[in-house]
Protein backbone atom coordinates (compact mmCIF):
# COMPACT_ATOMS: atom_id res chain seq x y z
CA UNK A 1 0.00 0.00 0.00
CA UNK A 2 2.71 2.38 0.84
CA UNK A 3 4.78 1.60 -2.04
CA UNK A 4 1.58 2.49 -4.07
CA UNK A 5 1.16 5.62 -2.75
CA UNK A 6 4.85 6.62 -3.02
CA UNK A 7 4.75 5.91 -6.33
CA UNK A 8 1.61 8.10 -7.20
CA UNK A 9 3.61 11.05 -4.57
CA UNK A 10 6.72 10.44 -6.91
CA UNK A 11 4.60 10.16 -10.24
CA UNK A 12 3.06 13.94 -9.21
CA UNK A 13 6.13 15.22 -8.24
CA UNK A 14 7.47 14.00 -11.65
CA UNK A 15 4.22 15.40 -13.33
CA UNK A 16 4.52 18.82 -11.26
CA UNK A 17 8.53 19.46 -11.97
CA UNK A 18 8.09 18.54 -15.57
CA UNK A 19 5.30 21.35 -15.71
CA UNK A 20 7.56 23.77 -14.24
CA UNK A 21 9.89 23.08 -16.46
CA UNK A 22 7.84 22.97 -18.89
CA UNK A 23 6.85 26.86 -17.65
CA UNK A 24 10.43 27.88 -17.13
CA UNK A 25 11.37 26.76 -20.58
CA UNK A 26 8.54 29.12 -22.19
CA UNK A 27 9.57 31.87 -19.49
CA UNK A 28 13.46 31.87 -21.15
CA UNK A 29 12.19 31.61 -24.52
CA UNK A 30 10.21 34.16 -23.79
CA UNK A 31 12.50 36.52 -22.20
CA UNK A 32 14.54 35.65 -24.78
CA UNK A 33 12.60 36.19 -27.79
CA UNK A 34 11.58 40.48 -26.60
CA UNK A 35 15.40 41.05 -25.93
CA UNK A 36 16.11 39.50 -29.40
CA UNK A 37 13.30 41.39 -30.66
CA UNK A 38 14.64 44.77 -28.47
CA UNK A 39 18.41 44.37 -29.17
CA UNK A 40 17.34 44.69 -33.25
CA UNK A 41 15.19 47.38 -32.55
CA UNK A 42 17.78 49.45 -30.54
CA UNK A 43 20.24 48.67 -33.48
CA UNK A 44 17.70 50.19 -35.58
CA UNK A 45 17.22 52.97 -34.00
CA UNK A 46 21.13 53.63 -32.97
CA UNK A 47 21.79 53.81 -36.75
CA UNK A 48 19.04 56.04 -37.51
CA UNK A 49 20.00 58.58 -34.90
CA UNK A 50 23.76 58.49 -35.67
CA UNK A 51 22.76 59.36 -39.52
CA UNK A 52 20.52 62.04 -38.47
CA UNK A 53 23.25 63.35 -36.37
CA UNK A 54 25.03 64.10 -39.61
CA UNK A 55 22.30 64.72 -42.05
CA UNK A 56 21.11 67.70 -43.08
CA UNK A 57 18.59 66.09 -45.44
CA UNK A 58 17.61 62.92 -44.00
CA UNK A 59 16.05 64.09 -40.87
CA UNK A 60 15.04 66.95 -39.01
CA UNK A 61 15.99 67.69 -35.10
CA UNK A 62 12.67 66.56 -33.72
CA UNK A 63 13.49 62.63 -35.46
CA UNK A 64 17.04 63.24 -34.20
CA UNK A 65 15.76 63.29 -30.73
CA UNK A 66 13.04 60.86 -30.94
CA UNK A 67 15.09 58.55 -32.25
CA UNK A 68 17.87 59.05 -29.31
CA UNK A 69 15.04 58.08 -26.40
CA UNK A 70 13.58 55.43 -28.71
CA UNK A 71 17.15 53.99 -28.61
CA UNK A 72 17.84 54.81 -25.04
CA UNK A 73 14.36 52.83 -24.02
CA UNK A 74 14.82 50.23 -26.51
CA UNK A 75 18.33 49.64 -25.07
CA UNK A 76 17.04 49.41 -21.63
CA UNK A 77 14.38 47.25 -22.46
CA UNK A 78 16.98 44.74 -24.03
CA UNK A 79 18.95 44.82 -20.25
CA UNK A 80 15.68 43.84 -18.72
CA UNK A 81 14.71 40.61 -20.58
CA UNK A 82 18.27 39.56 -20.74
CA UNK A 83 19.22 39.87 -17.49
CA UNK A 84 16.10 38.05 -17.17
CA UNK A 85 16.65 35.16 -19.36
CA UNK A 86 20.49 35.20 -17.45
CA UNK A 87 19.06 34.45 -14.15
CA UNK A 88 16.54 31.46 -15.06
CA UNK A 89 18.30 27.82 -14.91
CA UNK A 90 20.87 27.79 -17.57
CA UNK A 91 20.57 23.85 -17.76
CA UNK A 92 17.22 24.42 -20.09
CA UNK A 93 18.00 23.73 -23.28
CA UNK A 94 16.29 26.27 -26.75
CA UNK A 95 15.47 24.67 -29.69
CA UNK A 96 17.39 25.01 -32.44
CA UNK A 97 15.52 27.50 -34.21
CA UNK A 98 15.94 29.68 -31.17
CA UNK A 99 19.74 29.53 -31.90
CA UNK A 100 19.44 30.25 -35.55
CA UNK A 101 17.29 33.01 -34.59
CA UNK A 102 19.81 34.35 -32.21
CA UNK A 103 22.65 33.91 -35.32
CA UNK A 104 20.46 35.82 -37.55
CA UNK A 105 19.75 38.86 -34.91
CA UNK A 106 23.64 38.85 -34.36
CA UNK A 107 24.80 39.23 -38.00
CA UNK A 108 21.94 41.95 -38.07
CA UNK A 109 23.73 43.91 -35.23
CA UNK A 110 27.38 43.43 -36.73
CA UNK A 111 25.68 44.41 -39.77
CA UNK A 112 24.68 47.48 -38.15
CA UNK A 113 27.97 48.27 -36.84
CA UNK A 114 29.98 47.76 -39.90
CA UNK A 115 27.70 50.32 -41.33
CA UNK A 116 27.97 52.84 -39.21
CA UNK A 117 31.62 52.52 -39.04
CA UNK A 118 31.74 52.33 -43.00
CA UNK A 119 29.92 56.02 -42.71
CA UNK A 120 31.62 57.59 -39.88
CA UNK A 121 34.28 55.23 -38.87
CA UNK A 122 37.80 56.22 -38.06
CA UNK A 123 39.06 54.93 -41.65
CA UNK A 124 37.73 57.76 -44.26
CA UNK A 125 38.40 55.92 -47.60
CA UNK A 126 35.05 54.58 -48.10
CA UNK A 127 33.09 57.94 -47.38
CA UNK A 128 35.94 59.91 -49.47
CA UNK A 129 35.09 57.25 -52.15
CA UNK A 130 31.01 57.88 -51.67
CA UNK A 131 30.71 61.39 -51.74
CA UNK A 132 33.44 62.18 -54.10
CA UNK A 133 31.90 59.51 -56.65
CA UNK A 134 28.57 60.31 -55.97
CA UNK A 135 28.90 64.23 -56.46
CA UNK A 136 30.82 63.41 -59.83
CA UNK A 137 27.20 63.33 -61.07
CA UNK A 138 24.06 65.28 -60.43
CA UNK A 139 21.59 62.09 -60.70
CA UNK A 140 23.35 60.83 -57.88
CA UNK A 141 24.31 63.47 -54.99
CA UNK A 142 21.69 61.96 -52.69
CA UNK A 143 23.46 59.13 -52.01
CA UNK A 144 25.97 60.97 -50.20
CA UNK A 145 23.42 63.94 -48.69
CA UNK A 146 21.61 61.35 -47.26
CA UNK A 147 24.35 60.76 -44.56
CA UNK A 148 26.23 63.84 -44.52
CA UNK A 149 25.71 67.21 -44.39
CA UNK A 150 26.09 69.97 -46.96
CA UNK A 151 29.15 71.28 -44.36
CA UNK A 152 30.99 68.12 -44.24
CA UNK A 153 30.84 67.17 -48.21
CA UNK A 154 32.10 70.54 -48.82
CA UNK A 155 34.86 70.16 -45.96
CA UNK A 156 35.54 66.75 -47.65
CA UNK A 157 35.66 68.23 -51.39
CA UNK A 158 37.63 70.71 -50.85
CA UNK A 159 39.95 67.93 -49.75
CA UNK A 160 40.06 66.34 -52.96
CA UNK A 161 39.57 67.98 -56.39
CA UNK A 162 40.98 68.42 -59.47
CA UNK A 163 42.19 71.54 -61.54
CA UNK A 164 42.26 70.91 -64.93
CA UNK A 165 45.58 72.72 -67.08
CA UNK A 166 44.47 76.32 -68.15
CA UNK A 167 45.32 77.04 -71.40
CA UNK A 168 44.43 76.01 -75.14
CA UNK A 169 46.18 72.78 -76.72
CA UNK A 170 49.12 73.17 -79.50
CA UNK A 171 48.63 70.53 -82.09
CA UNK A 172 52.19 72.09 -83.80
CA UNK A 173 53.93 70.00 -80.42
CA UNK A 174 52.71 66.65 -81.75
CA UNK A 175 54.59 64.53 -84.62
CA UNK A 176 52.31 63.03 -87.02
CA UNK A 177 54.26 59.18 -86.54
CA UNK A 178 57.17 57.52 -85.27
CA UNK A 179 60.10 58.36 -87.90
CA UNK A 180 63.04 56.04 -88.64
CA UNK A 181 65.60 57.95 -86.12
CA UNK A 182 63.08 57.43 -83.27
CA UNK A 183 65.09 55.72 -80.46
CA UNK A 184 64.02 55.16 -76.81
CA UNK A 185 65.17 55.66 -73.79
CA UNK A 186 66.84 51.99 -72.54
CA UNK A 187 66.66 53.23 -69.10
CA UNK A 188 63.19 54.67 -68.77
CA UNK A 189 61.27 50.88 -67.74
CA UNK A 190 57.72 52.84 -69.51
CA UNK A 191 59.74 53.49 -72.84
CA UNK A 192 61.27 50.11 -72.86
CA UNK A 193 57.82 48.61 -72.29
CA UNK A 194 56.60 50.30 -74.59
CA UNK A 195 59.03 50.29 -77.87
CA UNK A 196 61.42 47.22 -76.99
CA UNK A 197 61.43 44.90 -80.09
CA UNK A 198 59.24 47.44 -82.02
CA UNK A 199 59.07 46.87 -85.41
CA UNK A 200 56.89 48.76 -88.29
CA UNK A 201 54.92 45.71 -88.75
CA UNK A 202 53.60 46.00 -84.74
CA UNK A 203 50.60 48.40 -85.26
CA UNK A 204 49.73 48.20 -81.32
CA UNK A 205 50.69 46.20 -77.95
CA UNK A 206 49.32 45.75 -74.55
CA UNK A 207 50.77 46.65 -71.41
CA UNK A 208 49.26 45.21 -68.34
CA UNK A 209 49.95 46.24 -64.76
CA UNK A 210 48.07 47.00 -61.53
CA UNK A 211 46.76 50.00 -60.04
CA UNK A 212 45.56 50.27 -56.23
CA UNK A 213 45.62 46.63 -56.57
CA UNK A 214 43.47 46.73 -59.59
CA UNK A 215 44.35 45.24 -63.76
CA UNK A 216 45.05 47.58 -66.06
CA UNK A 217 45.37 47.69 -69.11
CA UNK A 218 47.41 50.18 -71.98
CA UNK A 219 47.41 50.12 -75.70
CA UNK A 220 49.92 51.65 -77.11
CA UNK A 221 49.13 52.51 -80.56
CA UNK A 222 52.05 53.37 -83.06
CA UNK A 223 50.42 55.43 -85.35
CA UNK A 224 47.45 57.70 -84.76
CA UNK A 225 45.87 57.06 -87.67
CA UNK A 226 44.36 53.73 -86.21
CA UNK A 227 42.64 55.59 -84.10
CA UNK A 228 38.88 56.30 -84.89
CA UNK A 229 36.18 57.06 -82.10
CA UNK A 230 32.62 55.79 -83.47
CA UNK A 231 29.07 56.24 -82.62
CA UNK A 232 26.73 53.31 -81.95
CA UNK A 233 25.88 51.28 -84.86
CA UNK A 234 22.21 51.56 -83.42
CA UNK A 235 22.10 55.22 -82.98
CA UNK A 236 19.77 56.63 -82.64
CA UNK A 237 17.74 54.27 -81.17
CA UNK A 238 20.08 52.36 -78.70
CA UNK A 239 23.70 52.18 -77.32
CA UNK A 240 25.97 49.46 -78.41
CA UNK A 241 28.35 46.81 -76.56
CA UNK A 242 31.71 47.93 -77.18
CA UNK A 243 32.10 43.76 -78.06
CA UNK A 244 29.75 44.11 -80.74
CA UNK A 245 31.28 47.34 -81.85
CA UNK A 246 35.02 45.38 -81.88
CA UNK A 247 33.46 43.26 -84.28
CA UNK A 248 31.06 45.26 -86.36
CA UNK A 249 34.28 47.39 -87.47
CA UNK A 250 36.92 44.25 -87.08
CA UNK A 251 38.71 46.37 -84.50
CA UNK A 252 42.15 45.38 -83.46
CA UNK A 253 41.53 46.82 -80.27
CA UNK A 254 38.15 48.91 -78.79
CA UNK A 255 37.36 50.96 -75.41
CA UNK A 256 34.33 52.39 -74.22
CA UNK A 257 34.16 56.40 -75.76
CA UNK A 258 32.50 59.47 -74.36
CA UNK A 259 30.15 60.38 -71.71
CA UNK A 260 26.17 60.07 -72.85
CA UNK A 261 23.28 61.14 -70.81
CA UNK A 262 21.90 58.94 -67.99
CA UNK A 263 19.20 60.87 -66.51
CA UNK A 264 17.76 57.87 -64.67
CA UNK A 265 21.33 55.87 -64.66
CA UNK A 266 19.01 53.21 -66.08
CA UNK A 267 20.16 54.83 -69.82
CA UNK A 268 20.35 52.48 -73.06
CA UNK A 269 23.22 54.45 -74.44
CA UNK A 270 21.45 55.74 -77.13
CA UNK A 271 22.22 59.85 -76.84
CA UNK A 272 25.66 60.92 -76.61
CA UNK A 273 26.27 63.98 -74.76
CA UNK A 274 27.92 67.01 -75.79
CA UNK A 275 29.33 67.19 -79.16
CA UNK A 276 29.59 64.10 -80.99
CA UNK A 277 30.83 63.97 -84.63
CA UNK A 278 32.03 60.80 -86.87
CA UNK A 279 33.85 60.68 -90.47
CA UNK A 280 33.67 64.45 -90.78
CA UNK A 281 30.25 64.64 -89.97
CA UNK A 282 27.95 66.18 -86.78
CA UNK A 283 25.88 63.57 -84.72
CA UNK A 284 25.46 65.70 -82.04
CA UNK A 285 25.77 68.83 -80.79
CA UNK A 286 24.23 69.46 -77.34
CA UNK A 287 25.05 72.12 -74.79
CA UNK A 288 28.37 70.40 -72.33
CA UNK A 289 26.43 68.72 -69.96
CA UNK A 290 28.28 69.49 -66.79
CA UNK A 291 30.91 72.39 -65.96
CA UNK A 292 34.18 72.02 -67.50
CA UNK A 293 32.85 69.41 -70.37
CA UNK A 294 35.23 69.35 -73.28
CA UNK A 295 35.21 67.96 -76.73
CA UNK A 296 38.32 64.36 -76.90
CA UNK A 297 38.90 63.62 -80.46
CA UNK A 298 41.44 63.42 -83.40
CA UNK A 299 41.58 66.11 -86.36
CA UNK A 300 42.91 65.19 -90.14
CA UNK A 301 46.27 65.03 -88.75
CA UNK A 302 45.59 62.50 -86.62
CA UNK A 303 46.42 64.21 -83.89
CA UNK A 304 44.36 63.73 -80.41
CA UNK A 305 43.01 67.00 -79.66
CA UNK A 306 41.50 68.35 -76.58
CA UNK A 307 39.10 71.43 -76.74
CA UNK A 308 36.37 73.20 -74.67
CA UNK A 309 33.89 75.19 -74.73
CA UNK A 310 33.68 74.78 -78.91
CA UNK A 311 30.44 74.10 -80.74
CA UNK A 312 30.32 71.32 -83.38
CA UNK A 313 31.18 73.27 -86.42
CA UNK A 314 33.67 75.35 -84.46
CA UNK A 315 35.42 71.73 -84.05
CA UNK A 316 34.94 71.20 -87.59
CA UNK A 317 36.40 74.47 -88.50
CA UNK A 318 39.70 73.09 -86.62
CA UNK A 319 39.67 69.97 -88.76
CA UNK A 320 38.40 67.68 -86.05
CA UNK A 321 37.74 64.09 -88.08
CA UNK A 322 35.86 62.57 -84.93
CA UNK A 323 35.21 63.31 -81.03
CA UNK A 324 33.31 62.56 -78.33
CA UNK A 325 32.92 64.51 -74.61
CA UNK A 326 34.14 63.82 -71.46
CA UNK A 327 35.71 65.74 -68.62
CA UNK A 328 38.46 65.56 -67.24
CA UNK A 329 41.64 66.93 -69.39
CA UNK A 330 44.21 65.30 -67.35
CA UNK A 331 47.53 66.73 -69.63
CA UNK A 332 47.42 69.45 -71.62
CA UNK A 333 50.68 70.38 -73.05
CA UNK A 334 52.62 68.53 -71.30
CA UNK A 335 51.35 70.17 -68.23
CA UNK A 336 49.21 67.41 -66.08
CA UNK A 337 46.40 68.64 -63.67
CA UNK A 338 46.49 69.35 -60.26
CA UNK A 339 44.90 67.00 -57.99
CA UNK A 340 44.56 67.35 -54.67
CA UNK A 341 43.63 64.00 -52.55
CA UNK A 342 41.54 61.71 -54.96
CA UNK A 343 41.16 64.37 -57.62
CA UNK A 344 37.24 64.81 -56.49
CA UNK A 345 36.06 62.14 -58.83
CA UNK A 346 36.68 59.20 -56.45
CA UNK A 347 38.09 55.21 -57.24
CA UNK A 348 36.38 53.38 -60.03
CA UNK A 349 36.77 51.26 -63.34
CA UNK A 350 38.39 54.11 -65.20
CA UNK A 351 38.78 54.72 -68.95
CA UNK A 352 41.57 57.26 -70.28
CA UNK A 353 43.45 58.28 -73.47
CA UNK A 354 46.30 59.79 -73.87
CA UNK A 355 49.17 60.74 -76.57
CA UNK A 356 53.32 61.35 -76.56
CA UNK A 357 54.89 64.05 -78.88
CA UNK A 358 55.80 61.11 -80.94
CA UNK A 359 52.20 60.86 -81.71
CA UNK A 360 51.81 57.31 -80.38
CA UNK A 361 48.22 56.94 -79.09
CA UNK A 362 47.87 55.27 -75.43
CA UNK A 363 44.62 53.73 -74.53
CA UNK A 364 44.26 53.31 -71.14
CA UNK A 365 41.23 51.14 -69.07
CA UNK A 366 41.63 49.69 -65.42
CA UNK A 367 39.10 48.15 -63.88
CA UNK A 368 37.27 47.77 -60.58
CA UNK A 369 36.81 45.52 -57.65
CA UNK A 370 33.48 43.51 -57.42
CA UNK A 371 31.82 46.07 -55.32
CA UNK A 372 32.62 48.79 -57.37
CA UNK A 373 34.39 50.51 -54.45
CA UNK A 374 38.24 50.44 -55.78
CA UNK A 375 39.61 51.70 -59.26
CA UNK A 376 41.68 54.51 -60.38
CA UNK A 377 41.05 57.91 -59.87
CA UNK A 378 41.86 60.69 -61.70
CA UNK A 379 45.24 61.54 -60.41
CA UNK A 380 46.11 57.80 -60.76
CA UNK A 381 45.06 58.18 -64.71
CA UNK A 382 47.33 61.49 -64.80
CA UNK A 383 50.45 59.40 -63.52
CA UNK A 384 50.34 56.65 -65.54
CA UNK A 385 49.60 58.63 -68.52
CA UNK A 386 52.84 60.84 -67.48
CA UNK A 387 54.98 58.06 -66.52
CA UNK A 388 54.27 56.71 -70.32
CA UNK A 389 55.08 60.26 -71.63
CA UNK A 390 51.81 61.53 -72.82
CA UNK A 391 51.80 64.90 -73.94
CA UNK A 392 47.95 65.18 -73.86
CA UNK A 393 45.40 63.12 -72.78
CA UNK A 394 41.82 63.04 -70.74
CA UNK A 395 39.71 60.77 -69.45
CA UNK A 396 37.00 59.43 -71.14
CA UNK A 397 33.67 57.36 -69.24
CA UNK A 398 34.39 55.20 -66.70
CA UNK A 399 32.34 52.97 -64.02
CA UNK A 400 29.77 50.79 -65.77
CA UNK A 401 30.87 51.88 -69.28
CA UNK A 402 34.60 50.67 -68.87
CA UNK A 403 35.93 47.47 -70.82
CA UNK A 404 38.55 47.17 -73.39
CA UNK A 405 38.32 44.05 -76.11
CA UNK A 406 40.65 43.09 -78.01
CA UNK A 407 40.17 41.04 -81.49
CA UNK A 408 36.71 41.26 -80.65
CA UNK A 409 37.52 39.01 -77.26
CA UNK A 410 36.87 41.18 -74.09
CA UNK A 411 40.21 41.74 -71.93
CA UNK A 412 39.18 43.47 -68.94
CA UNK A 413 36.94 42.75 -66.14
CA UNK A 414 33.66 45.38 -66.61
CA UNK A 415 31.17 45.35 -63.89
CA UNK A 416 27.68 46.56 -64.21
CA UNK A 417 25.21 48.46 -61.68
CA UNK A 418 23.96 44.79 -60.52
CA UNK A 419 27.34 43.71 -60.01
CA UNK A 420 27.94 41.33 -62.70
CA UNK A 421 30.62 40.88 -64.94
CA UNK A 422 29.59 42.46 -68.18
CA UNK A 423 29.33 46.10 -69.18
CA UNK A 424 26.34 48.03 -70.90
CA UNK A 425 25.88 49.50 -73.91
CA UNK A 426 27.18 52.92 -74.54
CA UNK A 427 27.01 55.63 -77.00
CA UNK A 428 30.61 55.63 -78.51
CA UNK A 429 33.39 53.98 -78.76
CA UNK A 430 37.52 54.53 -79.54
CA UNK A 431 38.34 51.63 -82.10
CA UNK A 432 41.62 50.75 -83.46
CA UNK A 433 41.69 49.81 -86.77
CA UNK A 434 42.95 46.98 -88.97
CA UNK A 435 43.39 50.37 -91.90
CA UNK A 436 44.56 53.59 -91.38
CA UNK A 437 41.51 55.88 -91.00
CA UNK A 438 41.28 59.40 -93.14
CA UNK A 439 38.31 61.85 -93.84
CA UNK A 440 40.49 64.99 -95.47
Amino acid sequence: MNKKVNRKTNYNKSKKLEKLKKLLLKKKQSKLRLARLFLVINSTFLVLFIISCNSSYLFNVIFKWLFFALFLSSFIAFIYFIVGYVTIDNDLKLPIKRWILNGITICYVVGCIIFINLLYGPLPKFREWLITTAMETMNHQYLCKIFYSDTYINNLLSQNYLIEPDEEMDTDLIKKELDDTFEYDENNEYEVQMFKNHTKDEIYRIIRFKVNGQNAYLAVVYDPAYCEFLTSGKFPYSGEYIVDMAKRTNALVAVNGGRFIDPTNKSNGNNPAGVTIQKRKIITDHNYEGAGWGAIGFNTDNILVLYKNKSAQELLDLGVRDCVTSVPFLIVNGVPSFTKGNGGYGYAARTAVGQRIDGVTLLLVVDSNETRTNGASMKDLTDIMTHYGAINAAALDGGTSTVMVEKGITISRPINGSLKNVTRPVATGLVVNPEKVSYN
